[in-house]
Formats: C-alpha cells, structure tokens, sequence
C-alpha cells in the first residue's frame, strides 16, 4: 500500500508541527493527570470519568499517528516568486472573476489539509481549484460544482 502525500505550504507545516508539539507536551499530560485522577476514584469497572479518559486518550494518540503520518510524507511547496512560470499550480494566489460578474476574488490554492476558505485558501481537489491547474491569466475555465456549472476568467496570478 502507498502512502498519500500531503501537500502543504511551508506554513501550513509549520503549524501542523506546531499542533503535533502542543498535543504530544500538553495536551498528552492533561489526559494522563485525568487518567491519573479517575483510576484514584477505585472501581474501574463503573467508572465513567475513567472510560472518558481513555476514550480521550485513545483520539488523542490517534490524531498524533495521523499528525506524524502527515509530517512524514509531506511535500512543502513553494509559495512565493515566480516558481511555476505562467501556469497555476499548488501554491499560486489566483485573482478570478465569475464571467458576467464585476466581482473578483482571491484564492491560493492548497493541498487538501490546509484548505480554509473564510481564509481564502482553497484545495487543488476542489472543483475551482482543480479546474484552474494548469491554467494561466486570461483563460475562462468551467467549474462543475454541486451547485451547476460555472465560467470563471483568471484575471490575475499573483507574484510576490
């Protein structure tokens, strides 16, 4: 079985190592002292802050193996510059316009774990993001969507 590569920015894994850190040094002991805790309660057997902490610990170690999995097969992407010519890739902050709209807006297209689209960070597997791969300022793609079919210009890809 081959491993999924995650694609990620170089932020995007400098905070995925950052919330693997938090969760291996804090968040490890505070469920371990909760652990601690129940098992001075006595009977285990009918004890549910006990049974609480061990199903905490248990998605707690399970979110950290699939953290560390991550980490481990990641492919950080270069986000700044003139990296990938005049084509849309992983990494690329595209300007579009819906076409018959005035209104623009800004997307940088991501690899699936960092998608945030209140922060306009949108996945190359998303219907937008995987229509505009490859693609370059000027062209009109069609975005099959959930919603319909739509028609986005690319105005702009943004250089740093």
């Amino acid at each position: 079985m081959t491993k999924k590569t995650t694609v990620l920015t170089q932020d995007g894994y400098d905070k995925l190592v950052e919330k693997l850190e938090y969760l291996k040094s804090v968040k490890r002991l505070e469920v371990a002292e909760r652990l601690k805790i129940a098992i001075s309660l006595g009977d285990l057997s009918e004890n549910s802050e006990y049974d609480d902490a061990k199903n905490e610990q248990g998605r707690l170690e399970a979110e950290i193996r699939e953290l560390e999995a991550k980490l481990n097969n990641s492919d950080i992407i270069q986000t700044h510059g003139n990296f990938y010519g005049d084509t849309i890739n992983i990494g690329s902050k595209v300007v579009i316009r819906e076409v018959g709209s005035d209104e623009t807006d800004t997307y940088m297209i991501v690899g699936s774990t960092e998608t945030d689209p209140d922060d306009g960070k949108i996945s190359n597997e998303s219907p937008i993001g995987a229509a505009l791969i490859g693609k370059s300022a000027g062209s009109t793609v069609q975005v099959h969507a959930p919603a319909g079919v739509f028609q986005y210009e690319i105005v702009e890809i943004v250089r740093d």
